[in-house]
């Protein structure tokens, strides 16, 4: 962990939250700002039952005076433009030689973008999204994948380090993006064939815990199958990361593929199929809602 610095955390969503805490239990000094101020109020509430003590600013750019480093994790390039280059943006009030990290997921134009605005201010830039869901970061085991330059990654790394299990350096600015997009494309096809292999088990009649002691210890393994299927056989959603958050990343991550000229026939599919479930009014539900697009066969008698 590094020394204690002063740090700016901007964005106190079910990721954001958690991060900033693991910040100041770290021991640096917080100033966290959030534009939903019941959501601020609750996170106040919280960390004030817990004795930390997180400053919270009226506005981004009065977050970020004097901080060594500003955090940003909201919601779109649209948030992200907003809170950042914005008129009431942290970079207006950001000294130079301090640094800004972003964990929102966005599109790799716009970390590319934040970068050169960064770069005419003298400001260090790391596009560092997240993966891990509400879990990891209230645990602090968050994988980032990280784009940026070799040194502002070294500045950002021991800091990150509060709330991380792994931290990727993959490339320069907006290759942390796009390491996001293969991350949620790979996602998107395993809870696709998980959907469809936890209805197979149902209508042939199977135990359901037996089968998935069966496959999770062989090839068939994966996150998603060990934190998620019982919660799907179950019909529980009420949690983790939301389907209209999921459909958001995607668009990114076909839009990315379309400017790369590659087809990605699977996740488009995938993408419909979350299209669907957010007509029937799942969109707050987890990801793993995916399967409430198949509907439950009832085994037959005989």
């Amino acid at each position: 962990m590094s020394a204690p610095i002063s740090i700016a955390f901007i964005g106190l969503g079910v990721m954001g939250g958690p991060m900033a805490g693991h910040l100041a239990r770290a021991g640096h000094r917080v100033t966290a700002y959030n534009r939903s101020p019941e959501r601020a109020d609750k996170w106040r509430e919280i960390w004030a039952a817990e004795g930390l003590d997180i400053a919270f600013a009226p506005s981004p750019a009065d977050s970020a005076p004097g901080s060594d480093i500003v955090f940003t994790c909201v919601g779109n390039d649209e948030d992200l433009a907003e809170v950042t280059t914005g008129e009431a943006g942290v970079l207006a009030s950001m000294a130079p030689g301090s640094l800004l990290v972003d964990h929102t997921t966005t599109s790799a134009d716009m970390a590319r973008s934040l970068a050169r605005s960064c770069a005419a201010r003298g400001i260090g830039f790391v596009d560092a999204p997240v993966s891990g869901g509400e879990a990891g970061a209230v645990n602090g085991q968050l994988a980032i994948m990280c784009g940026g330059s070799a040194d502002d990654l070294a500045r950002a790394r021991p800091v990150m380090e509060a709330y991380a299990k792994a931290i990727v350096h993959v490339g320069a600015a907006g290759a942390g993006q796009t390491a996001k997009m293969a991350n949620q494309m790979a996602i998107a096809g395993v809870l696709a064939g998980l959907s469809e292999a936890v209805r197979l088990a149902e209508a042939a009649g199977l135990d359901v815990d037996r089968t998935y002691e069966a496959i999770s210890g062989g090839a068939a393994q994966s996150w998603q199958m060990d934190n998620r299927w019982t919660t799907m056989t179950k019909g529980e959603f009420d949690f983790g990361f939301a389907v209209d958050w999921m459909r958001k990343d995607l668009g990114y991550a076909l839009a990315e593929a379309r400017r790369l000229g590659l087809a990605a026939p699977v996740t488009a599919l995938v993408d419909q199929f979350y299209a669907d479930v957010q007509a029937a009014g799942g969109g707050r539900k987890d990801t793993s809602a995916l399967i409430t697009r198949l509907p439950r066969r009832v085994p037959e008698e005989g």
